[in-house]
């Protein structure tokens, strides 16, 4: 099977602190829009770029993961950038995969707001060489007034993510605003899955 048949795989990384509704919704538009042979959501060991004060453990992480997208067979959880350890750079996540999936194409997916940071990312030209980025249109992300030039990034790299945004379904939803209602005793029922909602109730996790 080559590249041309074989199916695409999209890749849905992040801390996943926790997974929620957005995420899920995210990859679901993806499969359909892009024509993807499923989703891998790759929880990340330490991001480089996130404060890591209210950072979950990675193994919880995963394991909501695990939780949200079960019995659904489009989508899998990986554990590579978890099992690999340290910071978590997606270049030598990919580089991992295409070692593993040579007939693949690889769509890494992202949301609009995150064109703007994507140059400092470590070796983003290598990067963005190596597979497909997916750019979905996030709330309060005003991709369409952005110019080549504001990514900051070398050509033809910032014409072609630009060229390639998709408008998504807007979905306001944050795991920054849910792990501030846990602390809060709120509700996040509809937020996250139920089997999300029970396991951070049941770890005691984000209070």
């Amino acid at each position: 099977m080559d590249q041309q048949t074989a199916p695409k795989m999209g890749i849905l990384g992040g801390s996943f602190n926790p997974i929620h509704i957005g995420h899920l919704i995210l990859a679901q538009e993806a499969m359909e829009r892009l024509g993807l042979g499923e989703v891998v959501f790759i929880p990340s060991a330490t991001p480089p770029h996130k404060d890591k004060s209210a950072l979950a453990d990675a193994d919880d992480r995963l394991k909501m993961v695990e939780l949200a997208i079960r019995g659904d067979g489009r989508f899998r959880a990986s554990d590579v950038e978890i099992h690999r350890g340290g910071i978590s750079y997606t270049v030598d996540t990919i580089h991992c995969l295409r070692r593993e999936h040579p007939d693949r194409e690889l769509v890494f997916i992202i949301g609009s707001d995150t064109l703007t940071d994507l140059r400092h990312w470590r070796r983003i030209d290598e990067l963005l060489s190596m597979c497909r980025f997916a750019v979905f249109a996030r709330p309060g992300a005003d991709w369409k007034s952005l110019r080549p030039e504001d990514l900051g990034l070398n050509s033809p790299w910032a014409e072609r993510l630009l060229r390639d945004c998709v408008e998504g379904r807007l979905i306001d939803v944050s795991s920054s605003d849910i792990r501030r209602r846990v602390s809060e005793r709120l509700s996040i029922r509809y937020l996250v899955p139920e089997p999300v909602e029970k396991y951070i109730r049941e770890r005691r996790l984000y209070v």
